[in-house]
């Protein structure tokens, strides 16, 4: 089971965005998750903890990100943007099989751009 978590233990229902960019060699890459309106921000998930990072977690293990951003409108969060940096073919293969698995677990499509 592949899923994405905020505080550790607790699963991110919401399915983001994913952006996904490769350099020419295909060795590094980079991933922006863009979650609209994502459960942590509810008023609700404040006494859960901190969020110190944005979770991957699949039979593989972990994937961390400390790279999160919440976006405000009018003072009030409306989502979190996440941003990990595929150092290396073998990242960039681990992410992709995360991915895989996620997409499988939340009935999710790839399109190129």
């Amino acid at each position: 089971m592949a899923v994405i978590q905020f505080i550790e233990g607790i699963d991110e229902n919401v399915i983001p965005s994913i952006k996904l960019t490769r350099s020419r060699d295909g060795s590094t890459g980079t991933a922006t998750f863009r979650f609209n309106q994502p459960d942590i921000i509810k008023p609700e998930m404040q006494d859960k903890g901190d969020i110190k990072g944005m979770y991957l977690k699949d039979e593989e293990g972990l994937i961390l990100t400390t790279d999160v951003n919440a976006k405000f409108i009018n003072g009030k969060p409306q989502g979190i943007e996440c941003i990990y940096i595929i150092k290396n073919p073998l990242e960039w293969d681990r992410f992709m099989r995360f991915m895989e698995r996620y997409a499988n677990n939340n009935n999710l499509s790839f399109t190129k751009a």
